[in-house]
């Protein structure tokens, strides 16, 4: 158990029971119109900070869509570069809780820094919409009434992943990642699809993060010769790896496979390095609906940037914000009502429609995509409306 487990439902319990004997009191600035205060903290600097304003792009667009309002009532944002550092997440979290205020806290990226954010979030109650970090325990072990995701965990992209290479009749495949919680549990999720399909992982390779030297692990692959190698990478380090990968003449002899964020926002950047690589994700390229047409546009409009699963993620965040505070008519004293709401909300979104879990995850589809030119096209679906397992929560 992590130090960050022994915070309980007994926690959050005696925290929610002080919260609504302060609800209980007038609101007076309820009454006064007082603005809803978002908390961003999120990355804006350093290796996840294309992934940090993405998210952030997709959150504002969903509010200015309605009216640039949260049930009825104007915002007020408080923002903090989070830095990907899960040394100052607690600070950082606490900061924007106590010293800022804030209604509700939106972050993060990095899964280190999540589990700082849940920690103040179980202590205090505070709404807490995590638009990215997969990490299991979020909506896990450590799941809370007033916790939501609305990505995905890192089992969630990576478990189909590992069926559709075993039915392709692959064998034999090296796993690598970053050395940290997302990528040994996206790892993971690879390897229980992988094996349970009757596969084998050979080796499993990693580095610490957020280090780029993949020469000296490319070469240990390619003297393994497996069949494929399945991999977790991110923004800059996946620009890297791809770079690496074609420069070390793996490609077109070893299938590079990977979770989608592998080659998710980055094409521009890799030029034809990735041509041909696969990714499983719950979201890619060209999802013909009206939602997803209409979406890409508006975003390209408002940004001059082309949208990404990062972008669809704070969108969707926003996008429940909106559904629970619409519930309320802008009432944020009205938590257990706002929560439910929430819970039950059916989110229309560029990735298809999805419901949220008991556990507070998206149940979604996962797709099977393929880099065409500048698309991560969409090839099928590998995974029918998959819900994490998320083992150990215990909500009720």
């Amino acid at each position: 158990m992590t130090k960050n487990q022994t915070f309980g439902r007994r926690e959050f319990l005696k925290t929610a029971a002080a919260a609504a004997g302060v609800a209980s009191l007038p609101n007076f600035a309820f009454a006064q119109g007082a603005k809803i205060r978002v908390g961003l903290m999120l990355p804006y600097t350093g290796i996840y900070a294309q992934l940090g304003v993405a998210i952030t792009n997709g959150f504002k667009l969903a509010v200015t869509e309605n009216g640039g309002k949260l049930g009825g009532r104007e915002i007020e944002y408080f923002t903090v570069d989070d830095e990907s550092d899960p040394s100052k997440a607690t600070d950082n979290a606490n900061k924007l809780v106590t010293r800022d205020k804030v209604d509700v806290l939106i972050g993060t990226v990095h899964s280190g820094v999540e589990m700082g954010i849940v920690k103040i979030a179980r202590e205090s109650g505070v709404l807490h919409i995590n638009p990215n970090a997969g990490a299991a325990a979020a909506t896990g072990a450590l799941c809370a009434p007033n916790i939501f995701r609305t990505s995905f965990t890192n089992w969630q992209p990576a478990y189909p992943m590992g069926k559709v290479l075993a039915d392709r009749g692959i064998k034999r495949v090296v796993t690598l990642t970053h050395k940290y919680a997302a990528g040994d549990e996206a790892i993971e999720g690879f390897k229980e699809g992988f094996t349970k399909a009757g596969g084998t992982v050979v080796k499993e390779l990693s580095l610490p993060f957020p280090s780029e030297e993949f020469q000296s692990l490319l070469t240990e692959i390619a003297s393994i010769k497996p069949d494929a190698v399945f991999v977790f990478f991110a923004g800059s380090a996946g620009i890297k790896l791809i770079k690496d990968w074609k420069a070390a003449g793996l490609k077109g002899k070893i299938g590079l496979y990977g979770s989608g964020f592998l080659t998710d926002g980055i094409l521009e950047a890799v030029g034809d390095a990735a041509e041909g690589i696969e990714t499983t994700l719950h979201y890619g390229d060209g999802i013909e609906t009206p939602k997803n047409k209409t979406f890409r546009l508006n975003y390209a409009k408002t940004f001059k940037l082309q949208p990404d699963v990062y972008a669809v993620q704070g969108y969707d965040a926003g996008q429940l914000l909106v559904a629970g505070l619409k519930a309320v008519k802008g009432d944020m004293n009205k938590k257990k009502e706002l929560i439910t709401a929430m819970e039950t909300a059916k989110i229309d979104s560029p990735r298809g429609v999805w419901t949220m879990s008991k556990a507070h995850n998206p149940i979604q589809d996962i797709y099977l995509r393929k880099v065409v030119g500048k698309e991560n096209k969409v090839m099928g679906v590998a995974h029918k409306a998959l819900a994490d397992p998320a083992r150990g929560c215990k909500m009720g």
